[in-house]
């Protein structure tokens, strides 16, 4: 992994430890989210660092007011723009389940440059660059062969964010052997990289949750697309379904299964 991936996965370690290490209070926000002390206080941290270390770039963070995440997103090939996630899972992290990370992608108009997301509990740094391999704590990431049928995979999927229909069918005849969800979205996406779990469906995810999570995948060799057949990074504000898998074989399989 070269310096300037070494060097972000430090920048998310030192501006988080701190905070993701206290307890925290969470309050509801106008979309029904969570938010902490801790998720402003490391989005604030990592506001100041980020375009410290990379001159130039300025930072969109998921506390931002909407109007500004606009703005920012409209202007992100004027030097590059850091989409930030500071605390991807703050129920868990809200009511002491350890499954929570920080996440950082760098994006130019061509799509995301650069990715980071950072597990605190296990002190596991995933990081990508485009066209540069993906990375577990400095040693290439290298998942091993996933099986070939779908029967035979670990799936993670989110049934809450489903179109109903869908969900309904997964739930009666699941194509797969066992399902998971942990609740934080960018180490989810790292995790299929890395081969601890096989297929991946979500039903909405921001630019936030897929920026970073997304090219670790990609470089690991899997692949992702929207339920529709779209691509996920789309550098749009709104909500995107997620179909992804660890291979090519097998994401084909996947999404013919929900197609069928």
């Amino acid at each position: 992994m070269d310096q300037e991936l070494r060097h972000l996965c430090r920048c998310l370690r030192q501006a988080a430890s701190g905070p993701l290490g206290r307890p925290a209070a969470a309050r509801r926000k106008a979309d029904g989210s969570l938010v902490t002390g801790a998720d402003l206080e490391v989005q604030a941290r990592l506001a100041r660092r980020l375009p410290a270390d990379w001159p130039g770039t300025r930072v969109l963070g998921e506390e931002d007011a909407p109007a500004v995440q606009a703005g920012l997103l409209a202007a992100r090939g004027e030097g590059g723009l850091w989409v930030l996630d500071p605390l991807d899972g703050t129920t868990n992290f809200a009511w002491g389940l350890p499954w929570y990370s920080v996440s950082c992608a760098l994006l130019d108009e061509g799509g995301t440059v650069l990715a980071a997301v950072w597990d605190p509990h296990r002190d596991e740094c995933f990081a990508a660059r485009r066209g540069g391999g993906a990375w577990l704590d400095g040693v290439p990431l290298a998942a091993p062969p996933p099986p070939a049928e779908l029967a035979d995979c670990i799936a993670l999927v989110d049934f809450k964010r489903l179109p109903p229909d869908l969900a309904v069918r997964l739930a009666r005849r699941p194509p797969w052997r066992s399902q998971r969800n942990f609740g934080s979205v960018a180490l989810e996406w790292c995790w299929l990289a890395a081969g601890r779990g096989h297929l991946y469906l979500h039903g909405g995810q921001h630019l936030w949750d897929c920026a970073a999570g997304s090219l670790v995948l990609a470089e690991a060799g899997g692949r992702a697309a929207t339920l529709d057949g779209g691509s996920v990074m789309d550098a749009r504000l709104g909500k995107r379904s997620v179909v992804a898998a660890l291979d090519e074989a097998l994401f084909e399989r996947w999404r013919a299964w929900l197609a069928g």
